[in-house]
């Protein structure tokens, strides 16, 4: 009997499953007619959208990270807007603010006109340029879905997803993200340079006079239902181990922590690592057409939910210590569960 009665339930995963991955292939394709290459990031982009995160991209100017924003939200038929962040910027450049404007009558009245930050894909490009003061409106944005101008509280739509950028190398004129807001992102990727092949299919692309239109092969709507597939994944015992565990690993004077870590770490993940993994994870599991969290896709997500927040202290910046070969130090520290 019991095996009957879970026969539905095991029927209904798997479609769900099925149709999470038809609709990522789907946009994935859709997205790839317009960029090149940079395939890792494409999939980290879109795993985030899906999770319900925001992503921080980090690469040199040129890479296509802006291309790559405009076109999910053309595929996905989503509201995009994109903010160039500049140390003079202030709070109501992107959030909105009141304006004086004439009546039909000839008279003024006070009208809000909505900033950028109201849309559904937000890029912020270069947000270490920004003051901590308009850091912080972004932060209220990313964390509670809303935005604050005076008494005004304008609740943002969903789906609600911030995609910042950042250049590693350019550091003047320049506002380090504090550790509250570097939580908030669910991933960093990295955007390296393209390989030779691409390089030769950019030129090509970009210099024929061709066009691509890109077509909306998806919406807000299904975005939405798909995150709760998402959320429904269950997360067997031995993978939420294993991911609490690697995080606890992050953390100087740990039990799991590895001799890297404590030599040259300030400042580990927080319980928000935990649940990135868990959320990143599920993602992974349904693309591999499973409804079940593995510890491989805890392990899989590691580098992009775990690098940012790993804060390396004086020493181990002198040593040329870096976040990844941290997370490297501890998955090599910390083993599944057995029988995982």
């Amino acid at each position: 009997m019991t095996g009957h009665a879970e026969a539905p339930d095991a029927q209904a995963a798997r479609e769900q499953a099925e149709r999470f991955k038809q609709t990522y292939e789907a946009i994935r394709a859709e997205v790839g007619r317009m960029m090149v290459g940079q395939d890792e990031v494409v999939e980290g982009v879109l795993t985030a959208l899906f999770a319900g995160g925001h992503v921080l991209l980090e690469g040199v100017p040129g890479l296509g990270k802006t291309m790559l924003v405009r076109s999910l939200g053309e595929a996905v038929h989503l509201a995009f807007s994109r903010i160039q962040f500049t140390p003079d910027m202030m709070p109501a450049d992107i959030q909105g603010t009141q304006l004086l404007v004439e009546t039909e009558g000839g008279g003024h009245e006070l009208q809000f006109q909505e900033g950028p930050l109201v849309a559904n894909l937000v890029l912020a490009d270069e947000i270490n340029r920004a003051t901590p003061k308009t850091q912080s409106a972004l932060l209220e944005a990313m964390q509670e879905r809303q935005i604050t101008v005076g008494r005004r509280t304008i609740k943002l739509d969903e789906p609600y997803c911030v995609m910042a950028t950042q250049n590693p190398v350019e550091q003047e004129g320049t506002y380090p993200l504090p550790e509250a807001q570097l939580d908030r992102f669910l991933m960093k990727l990295l955007v390296g340079y393209p390989s030779e092949r691409d390089y030769a299919e950019i030129v090509d692309r970009t210099t024929s006079g061709e066009t691509v239109e890109l077509k909306h092969v998806s919406s807000g709507a299904d975005v939405i239902g798909l995150r709760k597939v998402v959320r429904g994944v269950p997360v067997p015992e031995e993978a939420k181990s294993y991911a609490i565990r690697l995080v606890i690993g992050t953390q100087p004077g740990s039990e799991y922590a590895p001799a890297l870590v404590n030599e040259n770490v300030s400042l580990g993940a927080s319980p928000r690592g935990v649940q990135a993994l868990l959320l990143v994870g599920k993602v992974k599991a349904l693309l591999a057409g499973r409804f079940a969290v593995a510890c491989d896709d805890v392990r899989a997500a590691a580098h992009d939910v775990l690098r940012h927040r790993v804060m390396i202290n004086f020493q181990g910046q002198s040593d040329g210590v870096t976040p990844d070969r941290v997370v490297d130090a501890v998955l090599a520290a910390v083993p599944a569960p057995h029988g995982a």
